[in-house]
């Protein structure tokens, strides 16, 4: 008995270990749904209260059956909420799908579950193979050289970082160590984008200065033409891994994490070049904690590992990359985001 009573225990922890793998394997469809759903904004839609999938369906030019079935699913998680009569609200969880809210996502939706990310994500076992991106597999080129092609794809790839961005820009701004007295201080955001970090930036510090630095496609979406902001900033084009600006305050968010190690280097070797005295390097990136506890980052990283050729890190490889660059890492400071603000100074460890 005793014997048959440990089988059977066995038997049922394997059928509840099949049961969580199998319901794992199924999690791919979730971000497919909020896909869906934020393409056709829906969520604009469902933001005044209940509204049956029939009133959705019209509103949207969707299949009213498909998008019931969509929604039902979204609401497992609290994005929506089926009510009893088989209506659907949006959720304050979910506020941030509609095109007007305070901090809209939608673009960083589209984004994160483009074909660019999607499909690579798909042949992952690939690089666990190769070691190398799935990307130039399936595209028959770079990630970047590919968006550099393809504008449509380009736009949405900025588009959905600024609006990612948008919800980190002022708390990450508000971490920032910039200058005490910053009437002569500049802050080079390198590879900044569209300058969201930047805006929140010169916002938050009505003294400082600041340079957006990027490519002139990527230029010409800028918003820092602010009455609150003029006078104090201009734009910058060319290519970070061949020379940055000079300034006081080197800005790189969610830049270093798409570069292997060699590339990094050059990069930050680029920004202690053009330091000012007393200058510092601020890497904006997640920085991956020890242990099991989940971490956005630690997504992050396997998506990198798919698409890109760089990786999320640890604090300790970025101790590495600043030293490889004749930097020295300070201090890491933790912001309301997932990301973290990896400060450097000119000089290696030890000195």
């Amino acid at each position: 008995m005793r014997e048959g009573a440990r089988e059977t225990t066995a038997e049922e922890a394997g059928r509840r270990s099949a049961a969580l793998v199998i319901e794992e394997a199924l999690g791919f469809l979730y971000p497919a749904a909020l896909r869906a759903a934020a393409a056709v904004g829906v969520a604009d839609h469902a933001a005044d209260g209940p509204r049956t999938p029939a009133e959705l369906a019209a509103a949207t030019g969707t299949h009213e059956p498909s998008l019931r079935r969509v929604l039902r699913l979204l609401a497992t998680r609290g994005l929506f909420e089926e009510d009893g009569r088989g209506r659907f609200r949006l959720t304050e969880a979910g506020d941030a799908l509609r095109s007007d809210a305070p901090v809209p996502v939608g673009p960083a939706v589209m984004m994160l579950t483009d074909p660019t990310m999607w499909r690579p994500a798909g042949e992952l076992a690939r690089c666990l193979e190769d070691g190398g991106s799935a990307f130039g597999h399936i595209f028959g080129m770079p990630f970047f050289e590919h968006f550099a092609r393809d504008e449509a794809t380009a736009a949405v790839f900025h588009e959905g970082m600024a609006a990612m961005s948008e919800a980190e820009n002022r708390p990450i701004a508000d971490a920032c160590p910039f200058p005490e007295t910053a009437g002569d201080a500049t802050v080079v955001d390198v590879g900044g984008g569209h300058g969201g970090l930047l805006l929140a930036a010169l916002r938050g510090r009505p003294g400082l200065r600041g340079v957006l630095y990027d490519r002139a496609h990527v230029l010409a979406g800028h918003r820092l033409d602010t009455e609150e902001t003029k006078g104090r900033w201009s734009l910058h084009e060319g290519d970070f891994f061949a020379s940055v600006p000079s300034g006081d305050v080197h800005l790189l968010k969610r830049i270093l994490h798409d570069w292997d190690d060699e590339q990094c280097v050059g990069i930050l070797r680029n920004c202690r070049r053009a330091l000012a005295p007393g200058g510092r390097v601020l890497v904006i990136d997640a920085v991956l904690p020890p242990g099991n506890a989940p971490h956005q980052g630690k997504t992050l990283d396997v998506m990198m590992m798919a698409s890109l050729v760089g990786r999320e890190r640890t604090e300790d490889d970025f101790v590495r990359l600043f030293d490889a660059a004749g930097l020295r890492l300070t201090r890491v400071i933790p912001t309301p985001t997932v990301l973290s603000i990896v400060e450097g100074v000119e000089g290696v460890v030890g000195d």
